[in-house]
């Protein structure tokens, strides 16, 4: 393909910042919203002001996100996310933003990722401010509900899933081992704010690029198209992967539609290929 070739000599100039979203972890069996192999969630996604006011909603959370978290929890980094590794090993990319939450850029191998929406596998005390693992909470809930198993319907990129409400009677919520207090996801929820170091760091990232490139994300949510146009404004050239529109293409010089779990690697090994060449002259 033509534009993965000019897409490589992008890259290979080096100074790339990665934006990703949810159409970069779907061939790792975690589904988008919006892409080929999505569909739109049948609920109102959960608001901060629900989860913390509304006990009952905040039992509905976690009985759902307890069965999804099976497939966030099981999945692994899939040939895209070993690719931008891989770029990043080569000194291509100098740095990583992504709006995903199911830590796959590190188990592909990445480092230093911005992850604008926090991580699934730590959860937050809201009263001490403890960080833990979800690992053990899911111990937990295991060891509070014996015999839970409700069936799933459908799974969301957060790790929520579709179930019939009659399923949820019953299901214990278990509070912070530490203090007490309320526990919750250390992901942003919608009617939260992105931490202010986050968003600063990922505009001084896409500040110092040559090139935004953006992997498997529609950038329907200003969260991740902020980031867009400001590199626009700056005059930094802006480079789309994904399957499907994006809200980004009107500000986009060069547009790949296709999987990432194939494109990626192809442009990863034109670009080590492209390095090889250089150096041996």
């Amino acid at each position: 393909m033509e534009k993965v070739e000019e897409l490589a000599g992008w890259v290979a100039d080096g100074g790339v910042v990665v934006l990703s979203g949810a159409g970069l972890s779907t061939e790792s069996g975690i589904p988008d919203y919006r892409g080929p192999s999505g569909a739109a969630r049948r609920s109102t996604p959960m608001t901060y002001q629900t989860f913390t006011r509304d006990p009952i909603a905040r039992r509905r959370y976690w009985a759902r996100s307890h069965l999804g978290w099976r497939t966030i929890g099981d999945a692994r980094a899939n040939a895209g996310h070993r690719a931008v590794a891989r770029l990043q090993e080569l000194g291509r990319i100098d740095g990583i933003i992504t709006q995903n939450v199911d830590g796959l850029h590190q188990d592909g191998g990445a480092h230093g990722v911005v992850e604008l929406h926090g991580n699934l596998a730590r959860v937050a005390c809201l009263d001490c401010g403890e960080i833990t693992g979800r690992a053990a909470l899911e111990e937990r809930l295991v060891a509070a509900n014996p015999g839970f198993g409700a069936v799933v319907s459908a799974v969301n990129p957060d790790g929520d899933v579709e179930i019939d409400d009659a399923a949820l009677d019953g299901f214990t919520v278990v509070n912070c081992a530490g203090c007490g207090g309320m526990l919750k996801p250390d992901v942003v929820y919608f009617g939260e704010t992105v931490p202010r170091s986050r968003v600063d760091r990922s505009f001084e990232l896409v500040a110092g690029a040559r090139t935004l490139l953006v992997l498997g994300s529609s950038l329907t949510v200003m969260s991740g198209r902020r980031f867009v146009l400001r590199a626009a404004k700056d005059g930094i050239r802006i480079a789309i992967v994904n399957q499907g529109v994006t809200r980004g293409e009107p500000y986009a010089q060069l547009i790949v539609d296709g999987p990432l779990g194939s494109i990626l690697p192809r442009l990863a090994q034109d670009v080590d290929d492209a390095l090889y060449v250089s150096n041996e002259r």
